[in-house]
């Protein structure tokens, strides 16, 4: 058995309508998961499976969304082993728990490569300090996320399938994995 994290690109399902967690873990169910559990309610799930891929796990769950939520959202899995050592990796853990929500990870489904740092920093601009650690795009904000010109640099279209977690949220879930 395999222990493995989930993330959802979206919960919007549309307008005034998200997922809610409880039947987010019942599709996980369904699909034969065991034990799922969530950390926030943002589309984070942890659960438990016979080995597999990840791509399968992806796969997996990406139908059942659609047959029980009626859209196609992107959702991005790693197995718990490979979410330790997201989080063992955040090359700015060094910073202040006060800095926690303006330090965000875009994990990706298709790891990218360095080449595309220079791109992402000329685009920045405003501060933000980038790095990419084993695929993944680290970035620690100097103010709100949510107001960096970056935003429109790290899109599906841009980069591929990803999401993004804040380090508060990474933490979470290394911890729920460890408890």
């Amino acid at each position: 058995m395999t222990v493995y994290v989930a993330l959802l690109h979206s919960i919007i399902l549309g307008a005034g309508r998200r997922v809610v967690m409880s039947d987010l873990r019942a599709t996980a169910e369904r699909v034969g998961f065991r034990s799922p559990r969530t950390l926030v309610a943002t589309g984070n799930l942890i659960f438990d499976a016979d080995a597999g891929s990840v791509a399968e796990v992806e796969r997996a769950l990406e139908t059942a969304f659609v047959a029980d939520f009626g859209k196609q959202v992107d959702i991005i899995a790693r197995t718990a082993a490979d979410w330790i050592a997201l989080a063992g990796g955040n090359p700015f853990a060094d910073a202040s728990d006060a800095d926690a929500a303006n330090i965000v990870v875009r994990v990706m489904r298709t790891p990218l490569d360095n080449s595309v740092l220079k791109d992402l920093e000329r685009r920045g601009g405003g501060g933000e300090k980038i790095r990419i650690v084993d695929g993944d795009v680290w970035i620690h904000f100097p103010g709100k996320p949510s107001e960096s010109k970056l935003l429109s640099a790290l899109t599906t279209k841009r980069l591929g399938p990803g999401t993004f977690r804040n380090w508060n949220t990474v933490r979470g879930l290394a911890d729920m994995i460890e408890a």
